[in-house]
């Protein structure tokens, strides 16, 4: 599934380039999720960032491959139709795009990538309304502008309902349980775990334990200076809320 060895990439124009990612090796299969947890600058969202192809970010070095095929290669809309989906920790607003215009062009960019038919209206219409019920959005609030006027539990719901519709292959989950209160993780950790499959992985980026007692992670990974210094099971992240970073940081030097 995502396979990235020896990783580097900067952030920032030529000469004020700053290293953020220094030589990072991970590897997600099909069927897992993995946890992703670290200090504050620790190179976590610049990770997402730089698999998803964001701008102002550059790959200095290393690989990432998809199912074998190298998206540091692709634009970032080709990596979206290969199956990468990114979950921000602050969406964005979108002003005069209503929700459901955005996802269905969405959707339908992508399957024109990949040489498939549109979504019709009808089957369009039928799978939102399923998902958004599954996931507690009212009906109204996908007439609305894309984030427009929603509260922060709302634009997170919201990116679940857009990934849901999208049904991506390899999910990255950039600390979506920012700003929620418990219903609304409750909401979303459903949503996601529903995603679950053998044929999909996924990447959680959390400081958190608490989003970890909803969405079970095969492994839990520690970023630190922009590499992993240790890999373990769900007990590791019950370490680092019980300990802080400092022990586990310690034994890695």
């Amino acid at each position: 599934m995502l396979k990235i060895e020896n990783l580097t990439a900067t952030v920032g124009e030529a000469e004020e380039a700053k290293q953020i990612i220094n030589g990072l090796t991970l590897e997600v299969p099909a069927g897992e999720v993995h946890a992703i947890m670290g200090p504050n600058g620790a190179g976590k969202s610049t990770l997402s960032y730089v698999l998803t192809g964001r701008s102002g970010y550059e790959v200095t070095g290393g690989s990432a491959t998809l199912n074998g095929d190298d998206i540091l290669e692709m634009d970032p809309e080709e990596r979206a139709a290969k199956g990468m989906f990114l979950s921000f920790q602050y969406p964005v607003e979108i002003p005069g795009v209503p929700v459901m215009t955005f996802v269905r062009t969405a959707m339908n960019s992508q399957r024109k990538l990949r040489g498939e038919d549109e979504i019709s209206a009808p089957d369009f219409i039928k799978k939102s309304r399923e998902i958004a019920k599954q996931l507690k959005l009212d009906a109204e609030m996908l007439k609305r502008p894309v984030n427009v006027g929603f509260s922060g539990g709302e634009k997170k719901r919201l990116e679940i309902y857009q990934m849901m519709m999208l049904e991506p292959r390899f999910l990255i989950l950039d600390e979506t349980d920012s700003g929620l209160d418990i219903d609304a993780l409750k909401t979303v950790a459903e949503g996601v775990n529903a995603m679950r499959s053998p044929e999909r992985g996924m990447l959680v980026i959390t400081h958190y334990q608490r989003l970890l007692d909803y969405i079970k992670p095969d492994k839990v990974h520690v970023l630190a200076a922009g590499r992993i210094v240790k890999t373990g099971g769900p007990d590791l992240a019950h370490r680092l809320e019980a300990e802080g970073y400092d022990g586990v940081l310690g034994e890695a030097v």
